[in-house]
């Protein structure tokens, strides 16, 4: 057998190991997972609520209890988190937002959301919709619209 064939054969075979283990492993994440979205679902509860502020900061700043950042991770503290300081009743709390949802909480207006301890999974308008803010445009996308639209590829505003 040639040498490039053995090399070969034992790069291949530590690939098909690799790829097995991952899979393993991504499965054990996702019923993990899975769980965890069982368990926020069941102690799930809709509260209005008035959003006063909301920010990406990290863990450590974040103004969270205390027993809650013990009970991260090491390597978790460090990372930014969407935090959203809203008055609950005569409280004012600071909660942690899901990623997906964070954008379209809105500041400073009254909202309907579904907290599962100190997490908001989905908000609602209390008082008609949700106004989604829209993002500011970049300088290089905005110089990009101005290029087009002086060559005549898009419409003038």
């Amino acid at each position: 057998m040639s040498l490039f064939l053995t090399i070969s054969l034992i790069v291949l075979a530590v690939l098909v190991i690799v790829l097995v283990v991952l899979y393993i492993l991504g499965r054990k994440a996702q019923k993990k997972q899975e769980q965890q979205q069982a368990q926020i679902d069941a102690a799930a509860q809709t509260i209005s609520m008035l959003v006063i502020d909301k920010k990406r900061m990290k863990l450590k700043e974040s103004g969270l209890p205390a027993v809650v950042i013990e009970q991260t991770p090491k390597l978790l503290r460090g990372s930014k988190v969407p935090v959203v300081k809203a008055k609950v009743g005569p409280k004012i709390m600071t909660l942690i937002c899901d990623e997906k949802i964070f954008d379209n909480v809105p500041v400073k207006k009254e909202v309907k959301a579904v907290v599962s301890g100190i997490y908001i999974t989905s908000v609602k308008g209390l008082r008609g919709t949700v106004e989604v803010p829209r993002k500011k445009k970049g300088f290089f996308k905005r110089a990009v619209e101005k290029a087009q639209e002086k060559a005549g590829a898009l419409p003038k505003k």
